[in-house]
This record gives structure tokens, C-alpha cells and sequence, in this order.
């Protein structure tokens, strides 16, 4: 290992959690979620890595008219190297909406550093990773290394929500091959013994149910959809994890998933019955179980609502990816990786799948390899955000190690 390089990256941490705090002071929230969009980080991002010395980015704008200069935009800064093979490490530019404000205790959107930690929305998920594969590529300049691969820095839009305007946009482009190494640093736990190389399918599911609205001195004359959207809620919740009980050990959790989440509001005062309702499910399933499965099971508590009570349900995916194929256990990325982090972790490491949610799968769906990990704290998507330091400093000797040595 390159003492040097190491000692370099020790230096460094004050710049690294300025620029995180920097980055982490704009809400790049997407318009599905209220936002406006990765515009304005983007700009924070370019402007940061020109005063490092960076190359300009190559710059992919996935149209949006909802966002902010009506684009949402992804960066890839390229560092030459001995050979021509590319190493890709992918983060993500957007955050999700900060929820209840009342739930946090410090301002989401101005980190603040204490306790060997730095809070604020994004920092765990995903700007520590992004902070790390940047100043991993500074080190190796500020030590006049050149890396063994061509370093490629992909920072995406979208990511949140579905990924349509980031990393599906980039692979549309046709830019990354089979036989790249793609890294994509954006989930893992506190220790840093995972790696991830499976996903399982995922479905969004948003349900309406319609009634009749009335006054509430007046029940009998309506049809309350808030009553009939919690007991539909609750059997279908019940009805899909008694249908779907198979496991596999190799996914953390290792069954499938079935969680009521978002429900939009209704009335806005108290004594009106609700004539609509509308509420969504995370579905995260096993490769193994087809969608046709779990509509079967919808459709059957669809209809056994419907005829006892007289609502009316329908029901839309807001989000449908399948399992893809998983990342073979022996490719040469997973076998980098996993020296690297055995390196400088000290762990003995897993490998296996998660419920889903990150840019890997899309490569996989494309059967070019892709991993995932990182080392954090898994409080991604709550109040009260944060990102350890250690692990930020950890996971920037992570990705350097592997820039720096093909062999490790």
C-alpha cells in the first residue's frame, strides 16, 4: 500500500467536509418530489472541480421541462491512465425531500459537524461517496500517481426516482462497455463488509380508491374512502406477504418486501367523509417471483373489497424494474473491490444482494458487471442524516487503492 498516498488523503479531510457541506447546502430534489432538480449542485459540483484542477466534464443534459433550465444534468470528469480500460465510480447528485422538519435537529440543508460526524440531507446518501471518489482522483494528482486505469467520475441525475434522466440517459449514450470495472459506491454498512452484486425486482405501486363524499353527520349517505384504503391497505399488505413467504439467504432482508408508504392528503377539515384516497406500495421482490404473481394477488383483494363495500380501486406503477442478472461473484470487479476494502476495512467480507434501488442494476440489466459498496452508516432517507468521517476517509483509501494498483 502507498504510505504516501494514504498520508495525503489524512490531510485532506477538512476540504473534503467543506465541499461536502457545500454540496449538501443545495436541495437537488427531483420534481416527482417537489424539487427542481440537480441544476444548481451541478453548477456547485463544476466549479469545485475546476479549483481542484480537474479537466472539464463531459456534460449528458437529459431534457425535463419540470427542472430548473429545464435539464437534469450528469458529469463525467475522465483521468488518463496506464491503460485504456475504464474504472467507473458512480454517485449520485439528488437527494429526497427532508420529511417531517419537526424530526430533525439540525438544519437539513446546513451541515453541521460534531461527535465525529457531519449531519445534513445527502451527506450519507450519496455525497460522501461522491466527496471520496473525487478526492481519491486529487490524492493521486497531489502525488504525481498516475492510476491504472482510466478513471471515469459519473455523477448522475435522478436517482432517487427511477433513474430515467441519469444513468438509464448515460447508457442509452452507449458509453460504458462490458468489460469496464463499474463501481457504484451508493449503499453498504457500517463496517464495510458488504458488497452488493444482486438487486431484487422492485414495483412502486400507487392505488386510488374512489367513493362518495359526504358530511360526516351523514356517514350512510356516502362511501368513506379512508376507512375502505386502510382495510385495503391491511389485507393487501397481509395477503401479499402470506402469498410470497420464499427466501434467499444470499439477499439482505432475505425474503421479499411489501410496505404501505405515501398517502396523499384528503379532506382538508374534519367532518367531511373522504371520497378519494390514494396511497402507494414498495414492493421489493425475490427474482423468483414474476409480476403477474403479484397482481393475481392485488386483483383478487381488488375485488373482494370492491364487493363488499362499493368502492372503486384502481391501480398505476409509478416505478417497474425487474431483477436483473446477478454480477458473477468471481468477475474481476468483485475481486478488486474486495482486496481493496479487505485492505484498508480489515473485515472479512460478504457479497450479496439488497432490495434494490441503485444504478447497478440498470448495468446489469445491460450484462456489464457492476458492484456496489461503501462504508456508512445505514441512515439513509431519515432525519437527522449523517455520514461518520472515519468512513469518509476510509472510502476515499478504498477507491484510490484500486485506481492505484491493478493487482492490489
Amino acid at each position: 500500500m502507498n504510505t504516501k498516498l494514504f498520508e495525503t488523503i489524512e490531510t485532506l479531510e477538512n476540504e473534503i467536509l467543506k465541499d461536502l457541506g457545500d454540496i449538501t447546502s443545495i436541495p437537488a430534489i427531483s420534481p416527482l418530489s417537489g424539487g427542481h432538480g440537480e441544476y444548481k449542485k451541478a453548477q456547485i459540483i463544476i466549479k469545485r472541480m475546476k479549483e481542484l484542477g480537474f479537466d472539464e466534464p463531459e456534460i449528458y443534459n437529459s431534457p425535463d421541462e419540470t427542472a430548473d433550465n429545464g435539464i437534469r444534468p450528469n458529469l463525467i470528469y475522465k483521468i488518463k491512465g496506464k491503460s485504456d480500460q475504464k474504472l467507473w465510480l458512480i454517485s449520485h447528485i439528488d437527494v429526497v425531500p427532508i420529511g417531517d422538519i419537526e424530526l430533525w435537529d439540525t438544519d437539513p440543508f446546513k451541515a453541521e459537524i460534531k461527535d465525529g460526524k457531519i449531519y445534513g440531507r445527502g451527506v450519507n446518501d450519496n455525497g460522501q461517496e461522491m466527496l471520496a471518489s473525487i478526492y481519491a482522483s486529487y490524492a493521486l494528482m497531489k502525488c504525481g500517481i498516475t492510476p491504472e486505469y482510466e478513471v471515469n467520475l459519473c455523477f448522475v441525475s435522478d436517482e432517487e426516482v427511477g433513474s430515467k434522466h441519469g444513468i438509464q440517459y448515460l447508457l442509452s449514450q452507449k458509453l460504458f462497455n462490458k468489460n469496464d470495472l463499474v463501481i457504484v459506491p451508493d449503499g453498504g454498512t457500517p463496517k464495510g463488509n458488504f458488497i452488493e452484486i444482486a438487486e431484487k425486482s422492485i414495483f412502486w405501486i400507487e392505488f386510488e380508491l374512489k367513493g362518495k363524499q359526504v358530511h360526516a353527520s351523514m356517514p350512510q349517505c356516502g362511501i368513506n374512502s379512508c376507512r375502505y384504503a386502510n382495510e385495503f391497505s391491511s389485507s393487501l399488505d397481509k395477503a401479499l406477504h402470506d402469498a410470497f413467504p420464499d427466501e434467499n439467504k444470499i439477499y439482505i432482508p432475505p425474503y421479499s418486501t411489501f410496505e404501505p408508504t405515501k398517502r396523499n392528503a384528503n379532506v382538508n377539515n374534519v367532518n367531511t367523509v373522504p371520497g378519494k384516497e390514494v396511497f402507494c406500495f414498495d414492493c421489493r421482490v425475490l427474482p423468483n417471483i414474476k409480476t403477474e404473481e403479484i397482481e393475481k394477488v392485488i386483483n383478487a383483494e381488488i375485488k373482494k373489497i370492491e364487493r363488499k363495500t362499493g368502492i372503486e380501486i384502481t391501480y398505476k406503477y409509478l416505478q417497474k424494474e425487474t431483477a436483473s442478472k446477478e454480477t458473477e461473484i468471481d468477475s474481476p470487479v468483485v475481486n478488486i473491490l474486495k482486496k481493496a476494502v479487505e485492505q484498508i476495512i480489515g473485515e472479512k467480507i460478504t457479497i450479496g444482494g439488497v432490495g434494490g434501488g441503485t444504478c447497478a442494476a440498470y448495468f446489469r440489466n445491460d450484462e456489464i458487471p457492476a458492484v456496489v459498496w461503501a462504508q456508512e452508516a445505514d441512515v439513509a432517507h431519515e432525519p437527522n442524516e449523517y455520514a461518520e468521517i472515519k468512513h469518509i476517509i476510509n472510502e476515499t483509501k478504498v477507491f484510490s487503492l484500486i485506481m492505484t494498483n491493478k493487482e492490489i
